[in-house]
């Protein structure tokens, strides 16, 4: 991939658009994560292994999930209390039939200021290649896709419906080519698995104005699916790649998931999401709605407020956003930094206080 060296850029905290509504940490609540599906065509195995996720598994029948008028309710309700961003997930966001007009239609609404809805999208990158052109001209403006390896045996192992890591590179080269940018590229490693791969995919990216993004490997499975050893701490990580490449680190915007650096030639921008090894709770602004109308309030949360009461035609549009605010207001979810403790509770007692999360329907 050919493009023009990432330039180190000083970050700065964009203004708001709206009154903060702050949660009981004072965490205000600025970015949506939007399911649209929760059908996904991988099987990877730290997210939807085929040991839960098999042939027969109930996923949400159309006519469970919500509409198109009913998730851009969703959409400016959330936009009025402050949202700038909105992200579309999944399960794989591109399964959703006519995903190009919802896109379309939620980058036609505008903040309190004025300034157009920010658009972005997480995907497995599968359809990618043949869609990346409409996306960008429906409104979309940036594409994170999820890519564990460039080796393509140890690739349709994770994803484990034999898919080829080529048609995944094609989907992002064609995201580039269309202006999605900066197109970020996703790797959630595992030790023992793909922990082998981060070089190279440095390697492959150096130049090419992605960024990339190395993320620990989560808890999504619970205690009895996941294990602290199989971690790779960002700490190790950017070791590993600072023996190759000396690294310049970028200021950190207040809620960034990542901790951003810049190779030194400019080649490249980096991204480690420590989730495990160094949580970032503390200023979380994100709120997360399934596509059965649930507010999650937390990536590993235990309850959800249901919205879909508030989503009929004569339902007026302040009750959904006074649910919204009210939810928000009482927020006070911190797992990640409550998580050894947790953990250790559960296997103590056998008790289930821990949570495993179904990321096919919360979105990433």
């Amino acid at each position: 991939m050919q493009a023009a060296p990432v330039q180190a850029i000083p970050a700065t905290a964009p203004e708001p658009t709206a009154p903060a509504v702050p949660d009981q940490l004072g965490r205000p609540l600025r970015d949506l994560r939007l399911s649209v599906i929760d059908q996904c065509n991988f099987r990877c195995t730290y997210c939807m292994p085929k040991s839960r996720f098999g042939r027969d598994y109930p996923f949400l029948t159309p006519a469970q999930r919500l509409s198109d008028d009913e998730l851009l309710r969703l959409v400016r309700a959330f936009v009025g209390l402050g949202v700038e961003k909105v992200r579309l997930t999944g399960g794989e966001p591109l399964l959703r039939k006519g995903i190009e007009s919802l896109v379309e239609r939620i980058a036609a609404l505008r903040t309190g200021d004025g300034r157009q809805v920010e658009v972005a999208m997480t995907t497995n990158g599968s359809l990618l290649a043949r869609k990346a052109r409409a996306l960008r001209d429906a409104g979309l403006g940036r594409v994170t896709v999820s890519l564990d390896s460039l080796d393509d045996g140890i690739f349709r192992a994770m994803n484990d419906v034999d898919f080829p890591v080529g048609r995944v590179l094609e989907g992002i080269e064609a995201a580039c080519a269309a202006g999605l940018a900066p197109v970020k590229v996703n790797c959630v490693v595992e030790r023992g698995t793909n922990d082998g791969q981060v070089l190279p995919l440095v390697e492959h990216f150096r130049g090419s104005g992605v960024t990339l993004r190395f993320i620990e490997y989560m808890d999504v499975e619970g205690p009895s699916g996941w294990s602290p050893s199989r971690v790779v701490p960002s700490d190790e990580l950017r070791g590993r790649v600072g023996r190759a490449h000396a690294l310049l680190p970028l200021a950190r915007r207040a809620g960034d998931t990542a901790s951003n650096f810049l190779l030194a030639d400019g080649s490249l921008k980096l991204g480690f999401i420590s989730s495990v090894s160094h949580p970032f709770c503390g200023d979380c602004t994100r709120a997360r709605v399934s596509v059965d109308g649930r507010l999650h309030l937390c990536l590993f949360a235990t309850r959800s407020v249901d919205l879909r009461q508030h989503l009929g035609a004569a339902r007026p549009e302040q009750d959904l956003a006074e649910a919204i605010r009210q939810a928000w207001q009482a927020r006070g979810d911190r797992y990640s930094e409550l998580r050894a403790g947790l953990r250790a509770e559960t296997l103590a007692s056998g008790k289930r206080q821990y949570p495993t999360v179904r990321m096919s329907l919360v979105g990433g």
